[in-house]
């Protein structure tokens, strides 16, 4: 599976590219990263790639022209054209659905926005899947780049070993969080491994880890309802904020 990124950061992925199982899955050749600099397409020679906002407001916005350059180019490189994507606030959340859509694809061109974000034109001419990787503001699109990249890879045969892949898509598809896990020592500062863990029956054992994945699951949910506001609340909020 091919990424593309572009960045006017490339440098950012120096040591991420480095570490461990991505690099496993680079040395093998079943993942490639290619790394493009929006500034090798700028014009000026201040390598510019930003300016101000019409009608104002603060920070500034990637331009049209070294954006739309720097993708042409792109996607005529390797053997056809990828799936372009941009890591904006405004997108569809990335979630485990979302990521095995994603790894179905044989390239990915991951487009990293800066300062304020992306001229509207280049989303509405390029026409990129928009994804959010959460709802905050990180401060550019490098990051959740990142995590894309190692939520997606995990999905291509041969990066995990076959035991961990078939227990993790398990999971995926059930949409359950996973059990809690624990390892040497038997106790730590008073807590101690579930005793069941210990008994060396396996039935047991499998049926302690699908009750504790249930629960799990259940009090993420009971929060994230918790967390919702009701819709007066939420109206309400929408006309402060106008």
């Amino acid at each position: 599976m091919r990424f593309d990124v572009l960045t006017i950061f490339p440098e950012l992925f120096t040591s991420y590219l480095s570490q461990s199982l991505l690099n496993k899955a680079l040395v093998k050749q079943l993942v490639e990263i290619h790394l493009w600099n929006f500034r090798d397409w700028a014009t000026d020679r201040h390598h510019s790639v930003d300016d101000r906002p019409y009608g104002g407001g603060p920070g500034m916005l990637l331009m049209c022209p070294p954006v739309f350059d720097c993708v042409e180019h792109v996607q005529q490189q390797g053997d056809g054209p990828g799936t372009l994507v941009m890591l904006t606030p405004q997108g569809r959340k990335l979630d485990q659905r979302l990521v095995e859509e994603l790894a179905e694809h044989q390239r990915l061109v991951l487009m990293c926005g800066r300062y304020e974000g992306f001229d509207q034109r280049i989303s509405d001419g390029l026409r990129p899947m928009e994804i959010s990787v959460g709802d905050f503001i990180a401060n550019g699109g490098e990051v959740p780049a990142m995590l894309l990249i190692d939520t997606v890879i995990r999905l291509v045969p041969g990066v995990l070993g076959d035991a961990t892949s078939a227990k993790y898509e398990s999971f995926a598809r059930s949409g359950e969080i996973e059990h809690p896990q624990y390892t040497r020592p038997r106790e730590f500062r008073g807590m101690q491994v579930p005793e069941v863990l210990l008994s060396g029956d396996h039935a047991r054992v499998s049926e302690w880890q699908k009750e504790q994945s249930r629960l799990r699951t259940g009090q993420r949910q009971r929060d994230e309802q918790r967390k919702t506001p009701v819709p007066e609340q939420s109206e309400r909020s929408a006309e402060e904020t106008h």
